[in-house]
């Protein structure tokens, strides 16, 4: 039997993973930017948020884009569909790397670092990815740009 429509749990997974992309960009390159200034958490934090959603935003709308939509609809369906995903992460994210003692304060030539950045985003996609499967499953979320990703 042909599927014309892939599972819930594997849009879901899809979907996370698209969101995890644009988190992971901002949130490196904010840490980066933060760790080359030296900027203590509050700044790091900012501004890894901030890049977080820019990006996440920015990677969602690119196929709006080509698919002929205006930016003021692509950006609407963008912030429809990613901004719950995006927090999420972020919340995860950034609350196990203040949790680790020195991980936000730790440069980019150390193991912590890179260690802990690199689990902060394997718990943000954990604890993200129910929130999108809810989400889709009511036609929420990520659900909203499904129809343009064909």
């Amino acid at each position: 039997m042909e599927h014309t429509h892939p599972s819930l749990t594997k849009t879901a997974l899809s979907a996370t993973l698209h969101c995890l992309t644009g988190c992971a960009i901002g949130e490196v390159l904010g840490m980066i930017v933060s760790a080359a200034f030296n900027w203590h958490a509050l700044p790091s934090i900012v501004i890894s948020i901030v890049l977080a959603f820019v990006f996440g935003y920015g990677l969602s709308m690119l196929p709006l884009l080509r698919h002929g939509l205006s930016v003021k609809k692509a950006l609407g369906l963008a912030l429809a569909a990613d901004t719950i995903s995006i927090a999420t992460m972020e919340i995860a994210d950034n609350g196990f790397i203040l949790a680790v003692p020195g991980a936000i304060d730790a440069t980019l030539a150390s193991a912590l670092f890179w260690i802990s950045l690199v689990v902060s985003l394997g718990v943000a996609f954990v604890v993200a990815f129910p929130v999108n499967r809810f989400l889709i499953a009511r036609g929420k979320g990520h659900a909203v740009v499904h129809e343009y990703h064909h």
